[in-house]
């Protein structure tokens, strides 16, 4: 995983996901799942019912990642070989569904034979699969799917998205949107409020301009003042709250926009005479730093030059190195498989010569024999005795015979010597 990215260990979750899709593709549900009593990908499990036997009738829930990471190893190896099973049959290859008391290295190697037949290259060693889960459990799912998508004759096609139809936009009234009409409603409603309280600046303006021409007209008769001071700062004191001016702000109005841009504007300019300078100086520091580093760059670059091009020669070496020991470490990948399937094939041959020999030494057929012939010469004696009695009957009868023959002879030649002497 390291020398293939950083990225390499998730890389069995995206082939999980792309195996869920191509499942769904394949309708595993209905034709392997539910042909298994097994429960469906896309439903949560219900308990087990009492006295079940088998425990993988009922697996757990299975989701997007339920070959990637390990939940139970004996239902994923179960699950993971009757999947298999299916996409083989599925992809036109006759497989026998493995049950659950098969052997698993017997399964996973015809798993894998049927994976090379279909010329998918498998680098990894059988024993890898034997957990359920990881990614070349999703490698060899993965590769079976598309090979029975394949099969079936799909193929991905790209995506129709559906067209939406446009409506028509409502024009809304801006309550921002400032008229004419509107500034001068609300310039009248701020008069009419503010007049009792507020003398208008206009009312005051005409007022100076009339005072100031009477003014102008009667300058030829003032010529000396004749109010009193004290009575005039009473008269000031008096008429200064009413002579107190505001003017309210609208922030609708573009006027105060226009002069809050020329006084941003003015700040902006007094700023940039103070900072120019700093900045100018800064830019000078810089120049001059970016030169110093381009010389120390060249002078280094020309006092190295001998080191860089041993440091290139290594590389490339090193890079030859690396290339060999690929070249090597494949053909040690398969030789390691070779070496796996052998010793597999060597274990079950042991297995069947333990059991051959447990066999023949084992001294249970001869016991059996031995009763065999004892039962026998037992039946043999039985069979003397009762032949021994038939013949004991049989000459009793025929003595009996013999007797009442005899007899008749005897009875039938004083018959006739009776009858004679008459």
């Amino acid at each position: 995983a390291a020398e293939r990215g950083p990225g390499a260990a998730y890389h069995m979750f995206v082939l999980m996901e792309d195996l869920l899709d191509k499942l769904k593709l394949l309708s595993y549900e209905e034709e392997a799942l539910r042909r298994h009593n097994m429960r469906p990908l896309s439903r949560c499990p219900s308990p087990a019912p009492p006295g079940a036997q088998n425990i993988y009738h009922f697996p757990p829930f299975l989701n997007r990642h339920y070959f990637a990471l390990p939940t139970n190893p004996g239902e994923q190896f179960f699950m993971f070989c009757t999947l298999a099973a299916w996409l083989i049959t599925k992809a036109g290859h006759p497989f026998e569904q493995p049950q659950e008391y098969d052997d698993p290295n017997a399964i996973i190697s015809n798993v894998l034979s049927e994976l090379r037949s279909f010329g998918r290259p498998v680098d990894f060693p059988p024993s890898k699969l034997k957990a359920g889960y990881g990614e070349q459990a999703c490698y060899v799912l993965d590769c079976l799917a598309e090979e029975a998508l394949k099969y079936t004759g799909f193929s991905w096609k790209r995506p129709t998205y559906p067209t939406e139809e446009l409506e028509e936009e409502e024009v809304t009234e801006d309550d921002a949107e400032l008229t004419l009409d509107k500034l001068e409603e609300d310039v009248a409603e701020e008069e009419s409020d503010n007049e009792e309280n507020f003398i208008d600046l206009n009312v005051l303006k005409a007022q100076t301009y009339r005072s100031d021409m009477n003014d102008s007209a009667k300058q030829e008769e003032i010529l000396q003042s004749t109010t009193d001071a004290a009575e005039w700062n009473l008269e000031v004191e008096r008429v200064l709250p009413q002579l107190k001016v505001t003017v309210r702000t609208d922030n609708k109005d573009w006027r105060i926009h226009v002069d809050q841009m020329h006084q941003h504007k003015d700040g902006i300019e007094s700023s940039l005479k103070e900072t120019r300078g700093y900045l100018d100086k800064l830019h000078n520091e810089i120049s001059r730093t970016l030169e110093k580093i381009n010389s120390r760059e060249k002078y280094i670059n020309n006092q190295l030059e001998h080191l860089v091009q041993e440091y290139r020669s290594a590389q490339a070496l090193l890079s030859e190195a690396k290339e060999k020991y690929q070249e090597g470490s494949g053909g040690l990948t398969e030789r390691t498989r070779v070496l796996s399937e052998i010793t597999e094939v060597l274990e079950r041959v042991k297995q069947e010569t333990e059991e051959k020999g447990s066999s023949m030494t084992d001294g249970a057929p001869l016991v059996k024999i031995k009763q065999a012939l004892t039962k026998l010469k037992q039946e043999t004696i039985q069979m003397d005795i009762q032949i021994g009695v038939m013949e004991h009957t049989l000459l009793q009868s025929k003595l009996k015979e013999k007797s009442n023959m005899t007899r008749d002879m005897h009875a039938t030649m004083i018959s006739e010597a009776t009858v004679g002497a008459y």
